[in-house]
């Protein structure tokens, strides 16, 4: 197979892979393109391969002493608790200092709410994440509920007492639980002690990423581009891939996010980088691709902002099938400009619909490009590809 021969070469070109898998390859080779994660690249002499072998012999240098040397142990490991657990003798619920373990948990949960709410939502089309994943993290799924993130998000809704007044005045006091959307019965909600569902590790994942990036933290939205790049690694063929798919997944999505992060970033929303800064771009693409489409939006004041915003940040992930995801962005990462690339697309799907936009009304027009209908995904990126061109 052709790919196997760029994969196996002494030196790796990803020029040519990416123009190989942007015809249309599914699999990890999406995210090969992206330049993320690469089995090959990590065989050469890579600065991150040298920089892994380092620490793993300093790590097994330190382990085979007769006497540990903690100090430089702890130099070489990750230093600070993600996930806090509270409750130590010093400290309680009511301590109002911002270095209280307690009020990092509570404002941790705040966070963990949106998440366990986004992840459990997560391509409700298809069965996948509310299955069980092959390889569940034991450590978690066998500590009574005790460190599942769902646990604590259920732990954390508060009582409350309610004032019911029944025939002529009479009052009863009642408490009841608030109860939040994510925490219903259905097809989303926890799997038995011993197993864990697909939806559990994005969750967790996401989580981990809020908690190592403080400065930008969890965005709605995060979920929708984390979701195929998890599903595109547990669903591999190779076992090996399969069992590594979590922090796989996790790795290839904060390179990603470094990339994509300013669309999250409200304050940088103008900036050359900002995702209004992209918006307009498109519009320029649509007006010098076909000025009389371009005009009908105008007069009709169809800006970018009511149907393009959710196009760009989340990379078409809810405009498509999660197949038709993932083989669009097979072409998106295999391009070096992918997010130029991104525009074309985003401007070919505009011109595929020309004939409904220039006979419908605005209302009827924001509903069509708001709810794009299904389409042949290689006749927009045929239609991207010759924008490109241009």
């Amino acid at each position: 197979m052709l790919i196997a021969y760029f994969l196996n070469s002494e030196s790796l070109n990803l020029l040519a892979i990416g123009q190989f898998v942007k015809t249309g390859v599914y699999g990890s080779y999406t995210i090969i393109t992206l330049g993320l994660l690469c089995e090959a690249a990590l065989r050469i002499h890579s600065d991150i391969y040298v920089e892994a072998s380092f620490l793993i012999k300093a790590f097994e240098e330190i382990l085979e002493q007769d006497v540990i040397d903690i100090k430089e142990l702890q130099k070489l490991a990750f230093n600070d608790e993600i996930i806090v657990s509270p409750g130590g003798p010093a400290d309680h619920p009511l301590n109002i200092s911002p270095d209280s373990s307690w009020s990092t948990y509570f404002k941790d949960n705040e966070v963990l709410l949106q998440i366990d709410k986004d992840v459990r939502r997560l391509c409700p089309d298809i069965s996948f994440f509310q299955s069980a994943t092959e390889f569940p993290c034991l450590e978690i799924v066998n500590s009574n509920g005790v460190k599942r993130l769902h646990k604590r998000v259920e732990q954390s809704v508060l009582k409350y007492s309610t004032l019911e007044r029944r025939g002529l005045g009479v009052a009863k006091l009642s408490n009841e639980i608030r109860r939040s959307e994510s925490i219903t019965t259905g097809d989303y909600a926890p799997l038995n002690e011993g197993c864990e569902a697909h939806w559990e590790v994005v969750e967790r994942m996401l989580f981990l990423y809020a908690k190592l990036n403080p400065g930008q933290g969890y965005v709605q939205g995060m979920n929708e581009i984390i979701g195929p790049i998890y599903h595109t690694f547990a669903i591999d063929a190779n076992k090996e891939y399969r069992e590594h798919a979590e922090a796989d997944c996790f790795f290839c999505f904060t390179n990603l996010m470094a990339e994509i992060r300013d669309f999250f970033i409200r304050t940088l929303d103008e900036a050359e980088s900002g995702i209004n800064y992209m918006m307009s771009k498109l519009s320029e693409c649509v007006k010098r691709n076909d000025r009389v489409v371009w005009d009908r939006m105008e007069r009709q004041e169809l800006r970018p902002q009511y149907y393009s915003f959710r196009w760009l940040t989340l990379l078409l992930s809810q405009e498509f099938s999660l197949p038709d995801v993932e083989r669009f962005w097979d072409s998106l990462f295999a391009d070096p400009h992918r997010f130029n690339f991104l525009i074309y697309i985003c401007c070919a799907m505009i011109l595929l619909v020309r004939d409904d936009l220039l006979s419908g009304d605005f209302a009827s027009n924001v509903k069509l490009l708001q709810n794009f209908p299904p389409m042949d995904v290689s006749l927009i990126l045929n239609k991207a590809v010759d924008i490109s061109t241009r």
